[in-house]
């Protein structure tokens, strides 16, 4: 494959994934343009409407000006001035980071890897550019500087991890940016190897128990979904959005679902979630107001839950078995002995790779959800992360001590 065609596919794959991205949201809306409206409304109102949903889902901030008359019916505070929406549907930056990484391996498997990514990052950059200068409207204005890099960054955030993972899977020469990479691991090479050891086990075992409290995270919301089903079902009927407003409503709480997690990872943690201003979800109990007109809410644990403080335990424990799964691995033949004080720094940095993950991915899910109180929707990043590295650290740090213990042959660590 040359290099002019290595880099039509790369442009043509970056085009095909922000017209997936913009139609996800697109079609329902169109669909109830045509349906319920008659085609009667300008269908750039729909078009703007998409793009905006999916400039959100990208990280781009929207400043909202409501008419007089639709601040009024909404009865909340500040409604009739700008205000800004923040909040990111983590949803569409996960398929514009998967989509990404499936271009970056497409494109590791050509002779010229480096044209393909920068081809498609570039062509991605332009669209969204041109999506972001055409979703500006009287009623919603995304940033324009927001716009421009932040859908191209988390796109070539993807692709770039899917270049590595497929040039790991390809034979070739080494190139100039190879050199640099090796570089970086001859110095990283050259560091002691006791201080080597700790950073590995560090980065594995946080990494390990960061996912692992996502995971659980993950299982308690597909629970209180279930759980709550009447009353989600109740919420819809309530809002009376007709079939279409209602399939557009599940795709934007779908669009939700990472951010349900990764909130329920901060009531784990402890310091739980604001859904507005003087409002808190914790495992201490659930003082909250006027909610976004979003049927999941109704999935929300009410008062103050027999179960809470036992979710306190799930960072602690995981915590925990990671470092004794990890002592396992470090413990097998052909690896120098380590001391007290080496087991301990490890445990605590894994306490600090995971607090610093779980703390980014707060902040990510954060932001403002509307106007008024609505300014402050989602977990604390910095008291997430914070609690979460003591919580992790120290537990991880016992497990780390604790591990001298054999666990039975089926579950212990292989190289």
């Amino acid at each position: 494959m040359n290099r002019i065609t290595t880099a039509l596919l790369a442009a043509l794959e970056a085009l095909l994934v922000v017209a997936i991205g913009i139609g996800i949201a697109m079609v329902p809306l169109t669909v109830l343009w045509a349906a319920h409206f008659g085609l009667s409304v300008e269908w750039f109102v729909f078009w703007r409407a998409a793009a905006d949903i999916w400039l959100l889902g990208n990280g781009v901030d929207l400043t909202v000006q409501l008419g007089p008359d639709v601040a009024a019916a909404l009865g909340l505070a500040g409604a009739d001035t700008p205000f800004l929406i923040s909040v990111v549907p983590l949803g569409f930056a996960m398929l514009s980071v998967l989509m990404g990484v499936h271009t970056g391996r497409r494109a590791a498997e050509t002779p010229h890897r480096w044209t393909g990514v920068g081809v498609a990052v570039g062509t991605y950059a332009l669209l969204a550019t041109l999506v972001t200068v055409s979703a500006v409207s009287q009623t919603v204005a995304p940033n324009q500087l927001q716009g421009v890099l932040l859908p191209a960054l988390i796109y070539a955030a993807g692709v770039l991890v899917g270049a590595e993972l497929g040039r790991r899977k390809t034979a070739g020469a080494v190139d100039a940016v190879d050199r640099v990479s090796l570089r970086i691991r001859s110095w990283y090479q050259r560091m002691p190897q006791t201080s080597r050891t700790i950073i590995e086990a560090a980065l594995r075992g946080g990494t390990a128990a960061a996912a692992g409290v996502l995971i659980v995270s993950a299982v308690a919301v597909a629970a209180l979904i279930a759980v709550n089903y009447a009353t989600i079902i109740g919420l819809y009927e309530a809002v009376q959005a007709g079939v279409f407003g209602g399939a557009t409503i599940t795709l934007a709480q779908l669009a939700l679902i990472p951010n349900l997690v990764i909130w329920a990872a901060a009531w784990f943690v402890g310091p739980g979630i604001a859904l507005g201003v003087g409002t808190s979800v914790s495992p201490i109990g659930t003082v909250v107001g006027t909610l976004p007109g979003l049927p999941l809410f109704g999935a929300l644990p009410q008062g103050t839950p027999a179960y809470g403080f036992l979710g306190l335990l799930v960072p602690v424990l995981i915590g925990f078995i990671v470092a004794v799964v990890t002592r396992q691995y470090l413990d097998r033949p052909g690896v120098p002995e380590r001391t007290t004080l080496e087991h301990v720094l490890t445990g605590l940095g894994m306490g600090v790779v995971a607090g610093a993950l779980l703390g980014v991915l707060a902040w990510w899910s954060a932001g403002a959800m509307g106007p008024g109180r609505l300014v402050e929707v989602g977990p604390d990043p910095l008291l997430v992360g914070a609690l979460a590295a003591a919580e992790i650290g120290v537990a991880a740090a016992l497990g780390m001590l604790a591990g001298r213990v054999r666990l039975p042959s089926g579950l212990s660590v292989k190289r």
